[in-house]
């Protein structure tokens, strides 16, 4: 099977999520992924790995911890989800994506042995998309030979196809409200899901929590005898300032006296959260003999890249994307707003899909935009543009409505003025879509 046919089969095997309707229906558990995993002849204990679970800031832990360990020396595996622009994303082994003949490769042996296991009645149903993407990244770490793989959560924690894993640290980070036809409609029941991925006796950090989601992931670790790692207790933060939107953080470990100078390559102030969290992650790895000089720490963090979130694109006018999908994130992003764009006009492109607040993240990004248009990414996930303006136009001073979201785009920049500031968000499907335009855009301009 090449790459194309490779990609096209496994959108046959439906979204990765099911529809809200469908939630309560859904099959969810680990006997697809962990009867496939056996017959791979368990490729993901060939290496040790980090497993990160969480509401807001996963991906970037994720991203800045991988960073950090390439800067050691160590050869890396990165699987995160979901992607913009290509599958590919998902999986990158020493920062870079696999490539079409590797995916395709890894993508037809494992298709191979799901049509015996289905045929022997080992197996129930086909895997699922996510389960198939996340085989082949624990085959692709193993066959590459990684000497580390960072994995993110998909949804949840309890029941994701990433948890069959046996990592030497776990992350939890900040926990918050989203997915909760999945998850549950408490923050109880939402940590209860993330604190899943814990594993008896494997240290966690553990990110600044509200109290009900800490309180569940702390029991939930006595309960299995996890060491718990608090950056808020583990670090002191001495100095801190803000440029540009980048923070830079003069950072002491409490228990050693040990200094490091950050200064994460993400903007948003949200970021030194996450990069707090890797900066724990490795100082325990550290202890367990992994060799990470403090260089490779500061160097990894300052280095980090991860599209998608808060990422400029050009400047006169600014224009950023930002996949702000949940109530959480679109109070940062309005952080952010508040720090670095005060008085000046802000047009704001929005999209979201059906399973959103769209109504609270509204109320909070809406009033500080000039004017807000409403547009929808190319899915059958997302609510359309009108009934969006329909739904949440009132928080807006004025707003459009325009469905393609190229146009809307083109729209933006030819009403935007050289100092003004253009920000697209809500929905991933779209950051990734107008990602991909912009670059093609681009590429037409000079030629």
């Amino acid at each position: 099977m090449n790459y194309d046919a490779a990609v096209r089969y496994l959108l046959t095997l439906g979204r990765e999520l099911a529809a809200p309707t469908q939630a309560a229906t859904a099959k969810f558990d680990l006997e697809n992924i962990n009867i496939l995993a056996d017959r791979l002849g368990r490729p993901q204990r060939a290496y040790p790995s980090a497993h990160i679970a969480g509401t807001n800031g996963k991906g970037s832990t994720a991203a800045f911890l991988e960073s950090i360990l390439r800067c050691a020396g160590f050869r890396t595996g990165l699987n995160t989800s979901p992607h913009l622009e290509r599958i590919n994303e998902r999986i990158r082994i020493n920062g870079k994506e696999i490539s079409d003949d590797f995916f395709a490769e890894t993508f037809t042996r494992i298709h191979g042995l799901i049509e015996g296991l289905l045929a022997d009645g080992k197996l129930r149903a086909h895997p699922t998309y996510f389960e198939c993407v996340t085989a082949m990244a624990f085959e692709s770490f193993a066959r590459s030979r990684v000497e580390f793989g960072v994995f993110e959560v998909g949804l949840g924690g309890r029941l994701d196809a990433t948890n069959i894993l046996h990592p030497v640290i776990s992350i939890v980070t900040r926990i918050d409200f989203d997915h909760e036809n999945f998850l549950g409609h408490s923050l109880h029941e939402i940590a209860a899901e993330k604190a899943g991925i814990l594993k008896r006796a494997v240290p966690v950090v553990l990110a600044e929590q509200h109290p009900e989601a800490h309180e569940v992931i702390l029991a939930r670790a006595e309960e299995l005898h996890c060491a718990v790692i608090e950056p808020a207790h583990t670090f002191q933060i001495e100095v801190e300032s803000l440029r540009d939107g980048f923070l830079r953080a003069r950072v002491t470990e409490t228990s050693s006296g040990t200094i490091f100078d950050l200064a994460p390559s993400l903007p948003g102030r949200f970021q030194l959260q996450n990069a707090l969290n890797a900066l724990a992650a490795a100082r325990f790895l550290q202890s367990r003999g992994f060799r990470i000089s403090g260089d490779a720490i500061t160097q990894g963090i300052a280095s980090t890249i991860w599209p998608g979130r808060l990422e400029k694109l050009q400047s006169r006018p600014e224009i950023y994307l930002d996949g702000a999908h949940n109530p959480s994130a679109a109070r940062e992003l309005a952080h952010f707003l508040q720090q670095n764009f005060a008085g000046r006009r802000i047009w704001l492109i929005y999209a979201a899909l059906r399973d959103k607040a769209v109504d609270e993240v509204a109320g909070v990004l809406f009033p500080r935009a000039e004017e807000v248009i409403f547009t929808a990414p190319r899915t059958s996930r997302a609510i359309s543009a009108a009934q969006l303006a329909e739904v949440a136009g009132h928080h807006a001073p004025h707003f459009s409505v325009i469905p393609d979201a190229e146009k809307a785009l083109d729209y933006a920049l030819a009403k935007a003025a050289p100092q003004d500031a253009v920000f697209i968000t809500g929905s991933l499907y779209l950051i990734g879509q107008l990602r991909h335009y912009w670059k093609h855009r681009a590429q037409v301009a000079t030629r």
